[in-house]
């Protein structure tokens, strides 16, 4: 491996590479755009233009690209040449500022969710700045957002840079009255990636995996997780040769991955990164999911992204620890030593508090999706019902400001809020929750909620806006008031007792949570079809039109666009079970039962006893007749969906799913009794524990 110092960052068009071949004043320009969100001089944009046109061919591209982020959950990309004819049948290499601020790809097949008719073909990307451009297969990748003809918004960028803006304005309001003179707030994230890796041929073998990235058949296999000998256990060296490679990969892109390791079940690993701004750490991940699988590839393996690939093991999440930083560097949710920066902590926590419990359907909906059902609430994820974890120190603090008592321990006492004396908060003074869905942890709040499949933009889409919200009207209240240390603790006392419900540090795999849930009056989405129609709720469509990251259509169109993508992966996963019951696992279970009746019949014919076999061809026959049965039955229940979205959702959680799930357990069933040779697919064991 080379030097990584001088590898990190070498295909991304960074502050050195702009540091070196911009002109000064067109250096500033551009960073004043990247720190402070201010708009680029679009005369300056071909001087850009020009730069980064002749650091990308310094680099051996020869096309460049808009990258954007559609409503697909991927990325998407159309590649043009630096290609330009001379006249005199010689070329040259341009790129003008023209075509680095805006392209325009065909935007008729991408998800609209009924903002645009599939005739009306015209879309526009537009350069991002914030984010830097970067070289991946030789192509010039120009981070964009993504817009339709007439200016709806289809992506997923634009409503994420837009809720940035929202949170880091309200929250600047709120640092003034604490005397602070602050720019520029953003948000910074951390997304843990947690993925499968499986050998290449055995993949080729599950057409369930090819088409629907999890195995729809399957029974499990002798040996699981239970011995829990995987996590962070000895990494094989097959594996390892690929972290390795893909830490090159992506330290090449400026993507900062930091640890690696074995996770609970097998075959099953994680990356974390070093936090940064969203939008960036948000590109960095869709990057970092594609690069897993081009890296896989060249091991001999797939990488698996689907949130449940194998049933009765974990499946895999993607945990978004985000928190709140100042352009001076100062995080908004470190406790703090000074009794003025425990207050100030304490108002930003009370915003998150408040956020979590008036959005508690917002931050369900931004995590469902078909393959994340399979996980929420399963002993390996954080349940369905949104509930926060502060630690059992912070949460007595709380609650001693909200009785107006003194909150004491041996060596601390807090007598009140704002100018009286509050206890340093340090880190880590409680043990961690790992079935909080909204853990504290320290300095940021672990989201964990999240499928590995999902992009992480919509999560923070809803978390930022929703504390913005809650920072405006802490900042109208406050900056109102004549005495501003007594309104700072009212203020706080009233949020915290008005949503102290959120607040559980216990254990949310626990039987008797959901009752207590239920009781504090907090919502149980238990599935995506559940959970959706909330999205556009009265409450949350104000929400997002106050602040302007989504007008009320963006919203409708978002609500039908997910409602369909699950219609969609589960009519996939559907038919794709029809297929490999009528063609491959039927048939071979036939085909061995023909084998045990005529080894019975061979035996019988000279007299030799054979009722093992015969007993067991009956066996067979039985339940090869009640696998046909429940496979007509899934059949059926196919042909009769419902016209209306969200009733074809429900239909296909409540009947469709159902239906799968009986034809599966018959077929699991007949797995463990058809002879290895004759089976048509790899097991799990073979799957799960390859050399």
């Amino acid at each position: 491996m080379r030097n990584v110092p001088e590898l990190f960052g070498s295909m991304v068009f960074n502050e050195a590479a702009m540091k070196e071949r911009l002109p000064k004043e067109t250096y500033k320009a551009l960073k004043r755009t990247m720190t402070e969100g201010t708009a680029l001089d679009p005369q300056i944009a071909g001087v850009v233009a020009n730069a980064m046109k002749d650091w990308a061919i310094s680099k051996g591209a020869t096309h460049f690209t808009h990258w954007f982020q559609p409503m697909t959950g991927v990325t998407a990309e159309k590649h043009d040449s630096f290609l330009s004819p001379c006249g005199d049948g010689a070329v040259i290499m341009e790129f003008s500022g023209k075509e680095l601020i805006k392209g325009e790809p065909d935007a008729s097949s991408f998800p609209s969710g009924g903002l645009r008719a599939t005739f009306e073909a015209r879309g526009y990307t537009a350069w991002d700045p914030t984010s830097y451009a970067f070289i991946k297969d030789n192509t010039l990748c120009i981070p964009t957002a993504f817009c339709s003809y007439t200016g709806e918004v289809l992506d997923k960028k634009t409503p994420l840079l837009r809720s940035m803006d929202a949170i880091s304005n309200q929250a600047c309001r709120v640092l003034k009255l604490f005397g602070k003179d602050v720019k520029r707030v953003t948000t910074t994230v951390g997304p843990e990636q947690e993925y499968f890796l499986i050998d290449k041929k055995h993949y080729a073998q599950r057409p369930d995996l090819i088409l629907t990235g999890r195995t729809l058949f399957g029974a499990k296999a002798p040996k699981g997780q239970e011995m829990e000998d995987h996590y962070f256990g000895s990494i094989r060296p097959r594996v390892k040769a690929f972290m390795e490679d893909l830490d090159e990969e992506l330290w090449k892109l400026g993507i900062y991955s930091k640890t690696e390791h074995n996770e609970v079940a097998p075959c099953q690993h994680e990356m974390a990164p070093i936090f940064t701004t969203t939008n960036i750490a948000t590109d960095h991940n869709q990057l970092t999911m594609e690069v897993m699988k081009r890296v896989a590839d060249k091991h001999g393996f797939v990488c698996l992204l689907h949130e449940k690939p194998f049933e009765g093991v974990n499946g895999s999440g993607k945990h978004n620890n985000w928190s709140i930083s100042t352009d001076a560097g100062e995080n908004l949710l470190e406790p703090g030593k000074s009794p003025s920066a425990n207050a100030q902590f304490l108002l930003f926590l009370t915003a998150v508090i408040k956020a979590v419990d008036e959005y508690q359907d917002l931050l369900r909906i931004s995590v469902a999706s078909a393959g994340n059902d399979h996980r929420l609430g399963a002993n390996e994820a954080p349940p369905a019902i949104m509930s926060m974890f502060v630690g059992e120190e912070l949460e007595a603090i709380l609650d001693a400001i909200v009785s107006g008592v003194d909150y004491t321990d041996a060596a601390k006492t807090m007598m009140d809020i704002g100018a009286a004396v509050l206890p340093p908060i340090p880190k880590d003074t409680t043990d961690r929750n790992r079935t909080s869905p909204f853990a504290f942890t320290g300095n940021k709040f672990e989201f964990r909620m999240l499928g590995s499949a999902l992009n992480i933009a919509c999560p923070n889409i809803m978390l930022n806006t929703a504390v913005a919200e809650e920072l405006r009207q802490f900042a109208d209240e406050l900056e109102a008031a004549s005495d501003f240390d007594a309104a700072l603790g009212t203020l706080i006392r009233r949020e915290i007792k008005a949503h102290r419900r959120i607040i559980f540090n216990g254990n949310g795999y626990g039987a008797d949570w959901p009752i207590e849930a239920e009781k504090r009056g907090l919502m149980n989405l238990k599935s995506t079809p559940e959970a959706l129609p909330h999205y556009t709720d009265d409450k949350n469509v104000k929400l997002f039109q106050a602040h302007g990251v989504y007008t009320q259509a963006e919203m409708q169109s978002r609500e039908e666009i997910l409602l369909e993508e699950y219609a969609k992966t589960i009519q996939i996963e559907a038919l794709t079970s029809l297929e490999l019951l009528s063609r491959q696992i039927i048939p071979a279970v036939v085909a061995y039962s023909g084998k045990v009746a005529q080894s019975a019949a061979a035996k019988a014919s000279i007299g030799v006893q054979a009722s093992a076999e015969t007993q067991l061809a009956r066996d067979l026959a039985e339940q090869t007749a009640d696998l046909m049965q429940k496979r007509d039955a899934l059949a059926q229940a196919l042909e009769t969906i419902p016209a209306d979205v969200q009733q074809a959702a429900q239909y296909y959680h409540d009947t469709v799913i159902a239906a799968m799930d009986a034809a599966r357990a018959v077929a699991d069933a007949l797995e463990t009794q058809v002879a290895a040779s004759d089976w048509p697919l790899p097991t799990y064991g073979e799957m799960l524990f390859y050399v």
